[in-house]
């Protein structure tokens, strides 16, 4: 039997304000310099305003490829658009899961809230899937179980936690939790020994071990069986995503990530002939 092993915090991001879209003001986290620390998760925008000004512009239609998006929305609204004419809302703690695959246009608009909180990660698809059929789920409040912890409650996203089981990616697998923390308390998770395994705070300071991560702050965690987060004075809410690194190379344009140079100037030269859409879009 292997000896247990506790994650610690190997790397370590904190959010800078930025502006995106038609004009979003928003917090980026993780981007394409965290690439190989962080692997597979790509890019990692965060959402928390008051002010519909800093958001209502939203994000007009655009091209992605090779990744999949994953919108969380905790407080608010989303509404999606496609290419094909699908549309689709989620709102106030559902998730949008997109895979872009060979070629997909999408828009978001972001309608005014008496709050903005959320986030959106970009998961990273291997070679052997960055062309696979584009396709949209999105997670509604039905689906998403409210599990009690030692230290508050989890609310499985997206994969299994323990003996309960959520809605499962076709891809790469991802476990998706979103933890609320009483103040002063600690909870002890576990996780699969060989997945890549990150934490964000969304609100709040936590401990991962000895070491206090401020709020809006992306850690990387070591190898391990298990990872004990601690609160602090105020509430927490934590997010977990759990998954398998590629190791492969990546070449990242805008809102393309291929594995060469070569393919991503194909994937922008077929945006400018109009041959970049490949096959109709899954809905579901």
């Amino acid at each position: 039997m292997k000896n247990h092993t506790e994650r610690i915090v190997v790397a370590k991001v904190q959010g800078a304000p930025t502006v995106d879209g038609a004009g979003v003001h928003l917090v980026r986290v993780l981007d394409n310099h965290t690439v190989k620390a962080y692997d597979p998760f790509l890019m990692l925008d965060s959402f928390d305003s008051k002010n519909p000004a800093d958001y209502t512009a939203g994000f007009p239609m655009h091209p992605h490829r090779g990744i999949e998006t994953i919108s969380y929305v905790y407080k608010g609204k989303m509404i999606h658009t496609d290419s094909l004419k699908n549309e689709d809302a989620i709102a106030d703690g559902e998730v949008q899961w997109m895979t872009a695959g060979s070629g997909i246009l999408h828009e978001e608009q972001i309608p005014a809230a008496e709050k903005m909180l959320g986030v959106q990660l970009w998961l990273n698809l291997p070679a052997s899937d960055k062309m696979v059929p584009p396709m949209y789920h999105s997670i509604k409040n039905a689906d998403i179980q409210d599990i009690p912890i030692e230290c508050g409650t989890l609310r499985l996203l997206a994969g299994s936690y323990e003996n309960h089981q959520g809605y499962k990616s076709r891809y790469l697998p991802l476990d998706y939790y979103d933890i609320h923390m009483r103040p002063n308390t600690s909870c002890t998770i576990k996780t699969d020994r060989n997945r890549s395994v990150m934490l964000f705070t969304l609100i709040g300071d936590i401990m991962v071990g000895t070491e206090q991560i401020a709020k809006k702050t992306a850690v990387k965690l070591s190898a391990g069986d298990s990872v004990t987060i601690t609160s602090r004075d105020c509430p927490a809410q934590v997010l977990l995503m759990s998954s398998q690194a590629i190791d492969e190379s990546v070449a990242w344009g805008g809102p393309i990530v291929m594995n060469t140079q070569e393919e991503l100037q194909k994937a922008f030269e077929e945006l400018r002939n109009g041959t970049f859409l490949k096959e109709k879009m899954l809905y579901k």
